[in-house]
């Protein structure tokens, strides 16, 4: 047997996916044929939410058509075609690029490495999607969280961005609404953060993944939109509003000044040719989503209002669990007062219930603060019992440990 070791690239030491993370112990105590309710991953398909029919009889259409072979690197003309028309319906103006990724994933990393160059940095929302950690985590960028204020709805903190832009910050991130908290972005919140962008010369990437997920009759205001000068890459796809994650489809939206931007564009390209092509046949169902009936949401959105609604109410009730009204997406991320880490309070709750939560350190978090996020995609009944198990187990945690 040999001596050596691989080591692997020290790029990777810090990458951290907590949604996928808790899972390896999920899996351990379901061998043991305890009974889980998983409110970890946010992905419709696995409850009572479906598709619209006609992006799928699009999308198989495609495939017994033999459009199985790779697409154009920026995507079929009739989806970027389909997706230009949707930044105007958004009002987003100045459009000099799209392009159509595996998923929004992939905009967002070929976007965001395009631009970060090695101890650069970018600012990042906190609590915000993990993915954007880890990629500054395998760029050997710095990490710069700018926090969301839970005192106000988990609206952006103006003061505390300024005070983390430096001569190296290229960018900037805002998720709209927000995963993990559910937030929604005021207009005079996103209009102050551009203003603050284009006196840097800042890029912002305006995550919209979830953009016709809102509640309460609450509107979505499309950040590129603000301004027709700001440098902005908008994302979006079919995962969440039209409920395929596995179809693996996303896009990229740049707009702002040509001049400015045009090395830039060009630079993404490149990596969008290096990497041939997102998955062709599923990209015939992009005009066929955006362009179609749209009912699917209506059922959805009353679904989720529902699970919303509850999910709040019983998580308030428990005394030491705090949570802000979610406005949009379907997550919520409740506050854990009086307990020792988010990491021990939920390993300990899988553990012991099978209740599947993800901790709010895998998120960001102001320091000295403890939540978890939940995803109330389950139907109430599943939702009912996992929040019943919350509260009897929160009560024992904190008896036991203080």
């Amino acid at each position: 047997m040999s001596n050596f070791v691989i080591k692997p690239a020290e790029r990777t030491e810090k990458i951290t996916y907590a949604v996928r993370d808790i899972v390896v112990l999920a899996n351990q105590v379901a061998k043991t044929g305890r009974e889980m309710l998983y409110l970890n991953i946010g992905d419709p398909n696995l409850f009572d939410f479906i598709p619209p029919r006609h992006m799928i009889d699009a999308t198989y259409d495609a495939m017994l058509r033999n459009k199985n072979g790779y697409s154009p690197s920026s995507g079929i003309k009739e989806a970027v075609d389909a997706i230009e028309m949707e930044a105007e319906r958004k009002g987003i103006k100045n459009v000099h690029d799209i392009f159509v990724t595996t998923g929004a994933s992939e905009a967002i990393e070929l976007a965001v490495t395009a631009l970060v160059n090695q101890g650069e940095n970018i600012l990042t929302p906190t609590p915000g999607y993990p993915l954007y950690t880890a990629i500054a985590s395998k760029l050997m960028a710095f990490e710069n969280p700018y926090y969301l204020n839970e005192s106000n709805g988990w609206q952006p903190d103006l003061e505390d961005i300024k005070s983390k832009i430096n001569g190296k910050t290229k960018g900037i991130i805002i998720i709209n609404p927000n995963n993990p908290t559910g937030s929604n972005c005021e207009y005079e919140a996103l209009k102050k953060l551009v203003d603050l962008a284009v006196e840097k010369n800042l890029v912002i990437f305006a995550d919209e993944i979830y953009d016709k997920l809102l509640f309460d009759d609450k509107k979505h205001v499309s950040l590129a939109s603000i301004n027709p000068d700001a440098s902005v890459v908008t994302f979006g796809g079919l995962s969440k509003n039209y409920m395929v994650p596995g179809f693996r489809i996303g896009w990229g939206v740049v707009s702002g000044q040509k001049n400015v931007l045009a090395d830039y564009i060009e630079a993404i390209n490149k990596m969008l040719r290096a990497r041939l092509s997102a998955n062709h046949p599923e990209q015939y169902g992009i005009k066929s989503a955006l362009e179609g009936d749209h009912s699917h949401l209506t059922l959805a959105l009353k679904k989720l209002h529902k699970r919303r609604d509850l999910t709040v109410e019983m998580l308030n009730s428990i005394e030491g669990i705090s949570c802000v009204k979610p406005e949009g997406a379907f997550y919520a991320f409740p506050k854990l007062e009086n307990i020792k880490s988010d990491n021990h309070f939920v390993a300990e709750l899988i553990r012991e219930t099978g209740v599947v939560v993800v901790p709010g350190t895998g998120f960001g978090q102001v320091p000295g603060t403890n939540h978890m996020r939940i995803v109330f995609l389950p139907p109430e009944n599943i939702l009912e019992k996992a929040y019943k198990s919350i509260a009897d187990f929160y009560a024992r945690y904190v008896e036991s440990t203080n």
